[in-house]
């Protein structure tokens, strides 16, 4: 069996910032609870992990000696 590949049209930090303003944007849209607040959790994640490729990514980061 054979997996499907497709090339990737955006890079990992813009689809991580475009899946967070999709999760802000949808959660605007829905009435205070439980399912609001899981959506901005999730937007809340992307950011960090944006944050955490920049950091990753950063040319001042340096290898473990």
């Amino acid at each position: 069996m054979q997996r499907r590949r497709f090339k990737q049209t955006l890079s990992f930090p813009d689809r991580l910032a475009q899946e967070a303003e999709r999760l802000r944007e949808e959660a605007k849209k829905m009435p205070h609870g439980k399912e609001r607040e899981e959506l901005l959790r999730k937007a809340r994640q992307a950011d960090t992990a944006l944050r955490i490729n920049d950091w990753l990514s950063s040319p001042g980061l340096k290898q473990p000696e």
